[in-house]
């Protein structure tokens, strides 16, 4: 007898809603673990607190992304020579991310010809600068992190086909630094510190005695400081040796260097880099001084270099500029411009020889209120004896109020005139003294300084006749004043 096996129909219905049920709890299990996920976990209950403690818990802490130092993005074709970043003189650029990757270009591979320069890039970028003088080329770069390894090359940049040329090692560097980290005195040095496991733990404030400057104290070991300077005796440095720094190279006015630093390592930081040019020149201390106040003030500060041919470059622009040294090269000529609300604003034109002949230290310019009342006392010019007739050098002297008074032009303020009287006719002596102030007032309406912002007096009766008495009765002399400028106000105030 033939088996007969027997199956039950399919019900296709009930079994299509069984599937439909199954796709729908999946679905439902991955929307729920992908909100699990941006959820944020929820926080624990904290257990009861002592005064004490609450009082502490409400203390702000800083989180790690406020801790995280500002960084600059290096841009993502930087690692290319064509897109090389420019670097200005004497300006830091930095900290920066890390490099990343060799670009889209192998520029640089060593060969036998050439076995000085890296034999790959591993994670690079490529910086260009223009020497705004002749001098000696000097490189500091800090890297951010003690275990990095950074080496770099300079090339002279030899016009449209450079990156061509470079690729082909048809150019050859003229500085090498490729000096390697000394790992063992690195870890030497970490374990001394106690800091071998952190690889990168930033610097934090140690207290001084009188607790108003931070003085900053690495916990890590020393951070490299490598590049070029002019006190280093090493003229390169291979990948055999250690060391830090190399020997500046000399540059010209105008030539462009490329700078390519490189990180060996595969999980390294960022760096900061200052490219400059060493020459003799004129650094004194530039600061700001109320006098009022008795005290230095920072100011809105723009400083331009003029060099041959009538190329310009801002050497300082500085909106805040709390006074520090600055570096002033001789042949060039420059163009202060100083503001500040409230006060006068501050115009020189100098050449950087004529300070140095001069030998200060410090170039402290008096920034003078806008405010009414201000005085400006002259004592440098002189009239004809018994005249109003302007002598010798006043044109030098009036012409740097004339250059305050135009960057101000709603100031209005007062020209008074002065004489030494004995006080035998006061009525000439009141007379001349204000022909002396119209003397002056026409003076500077000559140079562009509108009329309807100038009034003029001269001494009263009153004034002449103390002046006579202090010199005659109490040996005082007579006061070496010529003229005083006095601010009266802006125009359209009400008097």
């Amino acid at each position: 007898m033939r088996n007969i096996m027997l199956f039950k129909p399919i019900n296709w219905s009930r079994l299509l809603a069984v599937l439909t049920m199954c796709m729908l709890v999946a679905g439902m299990s991955i929307d729920a673990e992908a909100q699990a996920n941006k959820r944020p976990p929820r926080k624990p209950r904290p257990a009861a607190q002592k005064p004490a403690e609450k009082k502490a818990a409400t203390k702000k802490t800083a989180t790690p992304a406020e801790q995280k130092p500002s960084e600059i993005e290096l841009p993502y074709n930087s690692n290319d020579c064509m897109f090389a970043i420019q670097l200005q003189n004497d300006k830091p650029y930095g900290p920066t991310t890390m490099p990343m990757g060799a670009g889209r270009v192998q520029e640089i591979v060593a060969d036998k010809q050439h076995p000085n320069i890296f034999e790959r890039e591993h994670n690079t970028v490529w910086y260009k600068f223009k020497a705004p003088y002749n001098g000696m080329l000097e490189i500091s770069i800090v890297q951010r992190s003690e275990w990095d390894d950074y080496d770099f090359l300079v090339y002279k940049n030899t016009g449209a086909y450079f990156p061509n040329q470079v690729m082909q090692n048809k150019v050859n560097p003229l500085a090498v630094n490729m000096g390697g980290v000394d790992s063992v005195a690195l870890g030497v040095n970490a374990l001394k510190t106690g800091n071998a496991k952190n690889k990168a733990k930033p610097a934090t404030p140690a207290k001084t005695k009188n607790q108003d400057t931070p003085v900053f104290e690495m916990e890590a070991a020393a951070k490299p400081h490598i590049g070029m300077r002019v006190d280093a005796t090493d003229k390169m440095l291979t990948k055999k040796e250690f060391g830090g720094f190399i020997k500046s190279i000399p540059v010209r006015m105008g030539e462009e260097y490329y700078i390519v630093l490189d990180n060996v390592s595969g999980n390294g930081m960022g760096h900061t880099i200052t490219v400059s040019v060493h020459a003799d020149a004129y650094e004194p201390l530039v600061v700001f001084y109320d006098r009022k106040a008795r005290r230095y003030v920072d100011v809105d500060l723009m400083i331009i270099e003029r060099g041959t041919g009538g190329v310009e470059r801002p050497i300082v622009k500085d909106q805040h500029y709390r006074g520090g040294k600055l570096k002033f090269v001789p042949g060039f000529n420059y163009t202060l411009y100083a503001k500040r609300d409230g006060y006068f604003s501050v115009f020189k034109e100098f050449n950087a020889r004529e300070l140095m002949h001069r030998g200060d230290t410090m170039m402290m310019f008096r920034l003078e209120r806008t405010e009414r009342g201000s005085t400006f006392p002259i004592k440098d010019i002189y009239f004809e004896d018994g005249e109003a007739t302007l002598i010798a050098n006043y044109d030098s002297v009036l012409m740097d109020y004339v250059a305050m008074f135009r960057n101000h032009p709603d100031i209005t303020f007062l020209v008074k005139g002065y004489v030494q009287s004995y006080g035998v006719n006061t009525e000439a002596d009141m007379l001349l003294s204000l022909e002396r102030a119209k003397a002056v007032k026409q003076y500077f309406v000559d140079k562009g300084i509108k009329a309807d912002r100038i009034t003029v007096s001269g001494m009263t009766k009153n004034e002449i006749k103390r002046a006579a008495s202090a010199a005659l009765e109490k040996g005082a002399g007579f006061s070496g004043v010529k003229v005083e400028l006095i601010i009266t106000g802006k125009l359209g105030d009400v008097q």
